[in-house]
């Protein structure tokens, strides 16, 4: 378990599924700037930051090539990271393809499944949220083959002009891809993510679950001593969560007109 030591007066922030790029560049640049600006407005205070997965709605890796756009939002993360603000990221399953960019050229260190984290002694079990569960299965499915080596191996040899086009296509237009059928709540009895963190608390204590993915914001007690909580999104909600050392929270970002 990975220790974070929180000084008095900073705080930690999580963000989900900006989903940067749907269904146009043009039409999410609106939601990159209200991000960019949240990320703006906790460089002060922040002692760490967890980008939770989806941050792209496509996101490939060619050796020498990144899909063109979301300028302002690496600009930032990079400025972020240089004044010394640990950044985390986790992959989602719109950008499972991370190979080493973000590493090398913000120092943000990419996680592909979930990690636990001890907070100021409180423990935090934290993921994206796909693929877990017992249900989720047709994305369970997908993602066998989208991470299968062969599979990558072929779509790295498409033209950047075709394999990028292709991707953000099947991103916007496949439901299972573009989680569509996420922003719905399916009772704490069907959610399989509420699921999976109780059989997780049969195995082990944590204080706090933190997943992505289902698009909801979300704060659920587990049990007595135990919360879920989904961070919802950047499309609809432009939701994320604070810890301050002691409580976590929901909070909605409203910029000042």
């Amino acid at each position: 378990m990975k220790n974070i030591a929180l000084p008095k007066g900073k705080k930690v922030y999580f963000a989900s599924d900006n989903h940067l790029g749907a269904p146009t560049r043009k039409d999410s640049l609106p939601r990159e700037k209200k991000f960019v600006a949240w990320l703006d407005s906790i460089k002060d205070d922040a002692a760490a930051i967890f980008l939770m997965g989806d941050l792209f709605d496509f996101w490939f890796e060619y050796k020498t090539v990144v899909p063109k756009g979301f300028t302002r939002t690496l600009g930032k993360l990079a400025e972020l990271s240089d004044m010394g603000i640990p950044i985390n990221y986790f992959v989602g399953n719109h950008d499972l393809w991370m190979n080493g960019y973000f590493e090398e050229e913000l120092n943000i260190p990419v996680y592909h499944k979930p990690q636990q984290f001890l907070i100021n002694d409180t423990s935090f079990f934290i993921a994206h949220g796909d693929g877990l569960g017992p249900h989720d299965k047709g994305f369970k499915r997908m993602k066998k083959v989208f991470t299968n080596p062969l599979a990558k191996w072929f779509f790295k040899w498409l033209h950047p002009d075709i394999g990028v086009r292709l991707g953000q296509h099947l991103s916007v237009n496949n439901k299972i891809i573009s989680g569509e059928a996420d922003a719905k709540f399916l009772g704490e009895d069907k959610e399989w993510l509420i699921l999976y963190a109780k059989r997780k608390l049969e195995e082990q204590h944590y204080d706090h679950f933190i997943f992505g993915h289902r698009h909801l914001p979300l704060e659920i007690k587990l049990n007595e001593n135990s919360t879920y909580t989904n961070l919802g999104d950047w499309i609809s909600y432009f939701t994320y969560a604070v810890f301050d050392g002691e409580k976590l929270s929901l909070q909605k970002f409203e910029t000042r007109n």
